[in-house]
Parts: structure tokens; sequence; C-alpha cells
């Protein structure tokens, strides 16, 4: 009866806070398909045309192929996160997924509180002892994480190989230690192929209100293009989508991140670097379908295909063969251990 009193309790607390997202108009409850899944979106949510929709992806990917019934939950703004995940939870799905390290604590601790459900946190964030050592989450957590700097550094030497002024941008959402890894990435590779390269570097702020602001990503974007710099790397979200606004008024170019984002400003994307956010959601739900779900650190860097970056129809001609043959042998470098990318400042 109190499990009862508590679940009616976190309806009520959440339901006006959160958009409920069903992609095929099933009923919110747990069904009787062969795995339930719930997945919370992170800041900007469906529609940022990167991060989160990728997770969607996954998500209807697995519906479809798996046989899955996919909850999805978007925070309205202002809304408490936690609630969306422990609702879930408390429903009893068989797996709850928070996108984004802003979720991390809060897996932590939901974990704790069911340990007969299976959690996994896109870009959970994993602490040290005191002896650097990764300190591990609960036995029922996937911590699913990209190795961005390696993505970034390739994008990075590719935009200093591209650069006719030598000066280069990075714009990222949030300054916190994850988008740091884009930044720190993206300066080893400009500097690998370009010692000489300057990178002006830009935050949209300290909160994760960062990731969900065109508007500061148009003004950083405009000030580094009005320094010299001709080409831009955002790691924000959609605040990235004022840098592309930026490009095409400017004639620069910039680089996407997370999904390839060509489509935002044909013509001036140079490429994007990719994280396969929709084949890391996909294959921890195959994972808890087969039963060969077990907890743990996930590191997805260029060896696992987690990331890499954009070369296609759209935008080959932007990348002479020269160009794209030395990126692809500093990234065989990388997977062969011979360059190791930095990860933190």
């Amino acid at each position: 009866m109190r499990k009862l009193l508590v679940l009616l309790a976190v309806l009520l607390l959440v339901h006006g806070a959160f958009l409920f997202v069903r992609p095929s108009g099933a009923s919110a409850a747990r069904t009787q398909a062969d795995v339930n899944v719930g997945i919370v979106f992170d800041v900007g949510g469906r529609g940022d045309k990167s991060f989160n929709d990728g997770a969607y992806v996954g998500g209807t990917r697995a519906e479809r192929e798996l046989g899955a019934h996919v909850r999805f939950i978007e925070p309205g703004d202002g809304s408490d996160r936690e609630s969306g995940l422990r609702l879930l939870a408390a429903e009893g799905m068989d797996l709850v997924i928070g996108v984004g390290f802003i979720f991390t604590d809060d897996i932590t601790q939901l974990a704790k509180d069911y340990p007969n459900t299976k959690f996994a946190g896109i870009d959970f964030a994993v602490s040290s002892d005191r002896y650097g050592n990764p300190i591990l989450p609960p036995p029922n957590v996937a911590a699913l994480k990209f190795r961005e700097e390696q993505g970034s550094f390739l994008v990075g030497a590719l935009a200093a190989l591209e650069s006719r002024t030598k000066k280069v941008g990075f714009i990222g959402g949030m300054d916190s230690p994850l988008i740091q890894k884009f930044e720190v990435g993206y300066r080893a590779g400009v500097k690998q192929v370009c010692p000489r390269c300057t990178v002006l570097v830009g935050y949209a702020g300290v909160t994760p209100e960062a990731f969900r602001n065109p508007g500061k990503g148009k003004e950083l974007a405009l000030s580094q293009y009005g320094q010299g710099a001709d080409i831009i790397y955002h790691a924000s979200g959609s605040t990235g989508l004022g840098v592309f606004e930026a490009a095409r008024q400017t004639g620069h170019l910039a680089i996407g991140v997370d999904a390839d984002q060509y489509a935002e400003a044909p013509g001036h994307v140079l490429t994007s670097m990719v994280k396969g956010v929709d084949e890391a959601v996909y294959d921890v739900i195959k994972l808890v379908k087969e039963h060969r779900f077990k907890g743990g650190i996930y590191q997805l860097g260029l060896a696992e295909h987690g990331v890499g970056y954009v070369y296609d129809a759209n935008n080959r001609a932007l990348i002479p063969d020269s160009v794209r043959a030395r990126v692809e042998t500093l990234g065989a470098d990388i997977v062969a251990g011979r360059i190791n990318v930095p990860s933190t400042r």
C-alpha cells in the first residue's frame, strides 16, 4: 500500500512537469513486451538535431527490431529530472536510461533504491578515488561513456589542415569536464598538424541551460569569426544552431557535433564529430532483452566505432583527398596507441 501511495505521489508530481512522448500511441504503462524501457531526455529534449535525437533514434529502432516497449520522457523547464527517472523505476521498467551526464547522481541513488531495475547513463560521469582509479557505478548501472576527445582530435586536425587563416574556434555549451574533453581533444588535433595555429575558445555558460541558447551561440561565433577564425567546432547542443546561423551569415565554415548536422547549413558544415548515441541506446536495450546486461563502465572510442567524423557525398567537395588521407592516418595511429589523445586540461 505504501508503495502504491508513493507511486501516486510521484505521478502527481511529475505529470505536469514532463512531456511524455510516445511514437506509436501505445499505453504509457508497463506492457507485456519482452523488455520495457524508459528513457529520459537531456536538456534541449527532442528536436535538438544532436544528442537527444540520437537517443530517440536508438529507442525507436529497438521498438521496431527488438519488439521493445519504449517510453520517452522529456523534462519540462525547471523540472526535477530525478522524478522522471523515479517514475519509470517505480513502474517496474526493465531498463531506465538517463541521457546526459546531468543524470549521474540521480541514477546512482536510484540504482540503490531499485536494485532489481537496470539503469544506463549516457555520458555517465565516473569519478575517481584518491589514487586515480575509477569508482565503479552500482552493479545494476551501465555507464556508457564516449571518448569524445578522440573524435574531436580528428575534426581538430581537419579544421587546421583546411583553415586558410590558421585560426580556428571552439564553442562549448556548459563549461564542464565533459565538454572540456571536446575542447582538449580538438586543441590537440589542431596542434598535431599545425603547431602555429591559434584556437579561440568560448563557452555559453556554466549551467545546463547553456546547451539551449542559440542566441548566445551565434554571438560567440560571430565574435570568433570576427577575430579571424574561419572554422568553428561546436559542442553545445541546440546552442550550436546559432553557430550554424553565424557561419551562413559570414560565409565561413562550422563543424557539427554528436550527429551529422550538414543540413543545418548546407555548404557551410565542413564535417560533424559523431557519437553513436543511437547505437549505444539500442545495444544496451538489446543486452537487457537477451539477458546479457552487465553493469560497469563501457568506453566507446574510435576502436569501438563509438565516435568518428562525417565524410560523405555532402561534404566530400570540401575535403581534398590528401587531407582525408592525413586524418585517416591519424585515426589509425590513435587506435593503434601511437597517439594518446588527452582528455583533460
